[in-house]
């Protein structure tokens, strides 16, 4: 694959959720990933089968799939470490050394691996060994605390904990941990845990608040909707808009354009005020279909978009001319970002079937064909065909 990863060999662990979503950024970025996937069984029902071989997050993969509960299986993951850059897991603390491929084992074939551990709680603490979801692990932190109507928190998808605190922050580790070892020659760990980058997120709202420039309290703050200025508003057609004109020229070029003479809007920071404001901006949107608010205000300095839904999204002018969204084969889907402009990246091909690269795998590795019949027989290895969905190479824009 292109792309400015393209030099580098990352095994991932199969699991659910953000190390998956690192595994994708950085397939997208054109690093070569092998995951590990367990033996093929039957579907059970459930978030396992539902967020596993997901055909968006785990693209561009290469399927090995071993029984790891057999020692056959282990050395084979270890030869592979042996050659690789990187390793990502996302199981509870213990599970991958009880496995053999913890990251003792795996430093003593290769001293430069990177080692990416991604937990929702951390490697330690009182509650490393907890289960816990997205929720749970933004509650800790203050940020659900922060999201929402006054009367109850609202969780904000699993966006803050599971992706832009796990999987964002493990990419982001194991980047900072290859380039320390390109210098040192000596591989570490890294220990992504969510608690931690849902409170790195949440940086900018602990430094209002260290200035008294934000309460902790919901819906009493400019960025959490209790400012008329910054909020989402319903239109006549029962669409929606969204509005941010928190700095003083984007303000005056609302009041402008919505041609609004009402003296109680020049009290834009008048805490007191904004119940009321947000009242009449709400009928004055409730006036116009969302299309007329965008012929008025789209691409103005007001700070306005559409509120698009998920089907929407791709066909809106910008994000098409960016090419921000793709379907292959007909699955919408968002490209790789960022862009680069001397390695720019592809969209990496679809999600594999489980053990699909199960035999090229371990003959890569030194495995004889006899070899690799005897793993398949004895239920150390399973090899799947392919069933369908070709691969697609369309190139991202720079």
């Amino acid at each position: 694959m292109p792309g400015p990863l393209a030099h580098l060999t990352v095994i991932e662990l199969a699991g659910i959720g953000p190390a998956p979503f690192a595994g994708m950024l950085l397939a997208d970025m054109g690093a070569r990933v092998i995951r590990i996937d367990r033996p093929p069984t039957p579907s059970k029902g459930g978030l396992d089968d539902l967020m596993r071989n997901d055909g968006v997050v785990d693209r561009g993969r290469q399927s090995l799939s071993l029984n790891m509960k057999d020692p056959r299986a282990v050395e084979a993951v270890l030869r592979l470490v042996e050659r690789a850059d990187v390793l990502i897991e996302g199981f509870r603390p213990g599970v991958a050394e009880k496995l053999g491929v913890g990251p003792a084992a795996c430093h003593a074939r290769n001293p430069r691996l990177v080692y990416g551990r991604m937990t929702g709680w951390g490697q330690t603490g009182p509650l490393a060994q907890a289960a816990g979801h997205d929720i749970n692990y933004i509650a800790l932190t203050g940020a659900l605390h922060a999201i929402g109507p006054a009367d109850k928190p609202l969780p904000p998808l699993n966006l803050v904990g599971d992706y832009g605190g796990g999987g964002m922050l493990l990419a982001l580790g194991v980047l900072g941990a290859l380039a320390q070892a390109s210098r040192s020659g000596q591989g570490q760990v890294v220990d992504a845990a969510m608690t931690d980058g849902a409170a790195l997120l949440m940086a900018a709202q602990f430094g209002l608040m260290a200035k008294g420039f934000w309460r902790d309290a919901r819906e009493q703050n400019f960025l959490d909707g209790a400012a008329h200025f910054y909020g989402t508003y319903e239109c006549q057609d029962g669409h929606h808009v969204s509005l941010g004109s928190i700095e003083p020229q984007f303000y005056r070029r609302l009041l402008d354009l919505c041609e609004i003479t009402d003296p109680q809007f020049e009290r834009q920071w008048a805490q007191a005020e904004w119940p009321a404001l947000r009242e009449k901006l709400a009928a004055l949107f409730r006036t116009r279909t969302r299309s007329q608010w965008c012929a008025l205000l789209e691409g103005t300095d007001v700070c306005f978009a559409p509120v698009l839904s998920m089907a929407e999204a791709a066909s809106h002018p910008h994000n098409a001319a960016r090419g921000t969204f793709v379907h292959p084969q007909g699955v919408l889907q968002p490209a790789p970002a960022p862009r680069f402009d001397k390695t720019p990246s592809q969209l990496p091909p679809a999600a594999p079937d489980v053990g699909e690269h199960t035999a090229p795998l371990l003959a890569e590795l030194g495995y004889s064909s006899t070899d690799v019949a005897d793993m398949v027989a004895v239920g150390v290895a399973f090899p799947v065909a392919r069933t369908g969905s070709p691969q697609h190479d369309a190139e991202i824009p720079a």
